[in-house]
């Protein structure tokens, strides 16, 4: 049985994804503390309870369960992967494309300021 798009990101763990996260901001020069305040800002996560998540083995459905989302995070808008983030019908689906736009955003070089949508 071959799964969704959106069945995929439900089950896809975050502790598999984190890695991938880092090794893209380091290439960057960005710095793993800086991927942890951008993860921090989006669910709440302190840097312990993001240690958690990795430690529990959890999936996106259960990571996202577990976040408080930021208010500012529907601010959060552009392409990513091909889709458009504000167009992104399943909320959980839309949720982890906010996670990887922060990423990609602090890959680029964006100023903290501009990603948290001060």
């Amino acid at each position: 049985m071959k799964l969704s798009h959106d069945q995929r990101m439900a089950q896809m763990t975050f502790a598999t994804v984190y890695p991938l996260y880092i090794a893209k901001v380091e290439r960057k020069g960005r710095t793993i503390a800086e991927l942890n305040e951008v993860i921090s800002w989006l669910t709440g996560f302190d840097e312990a309870q993001i240690q958690k998540q990795i430690a529990d083995n959890v999936n996106f459905e259960v990571f996202f369960e577990r976040a408080q989302l930021h208010p500012n995070a529907t601010k959060i808008t552009g392409l990513i992967c091909g889709y458009r983030i504000e167009e992104i019908q399943n909320p959980l689906t839309q949720k982890v494309r906010y996670l990887d736009k922060l990423v990609d955003e602090l890959a680029k070089g964006k100023a903290m300021e501009k990603i948290f949508r001060a």
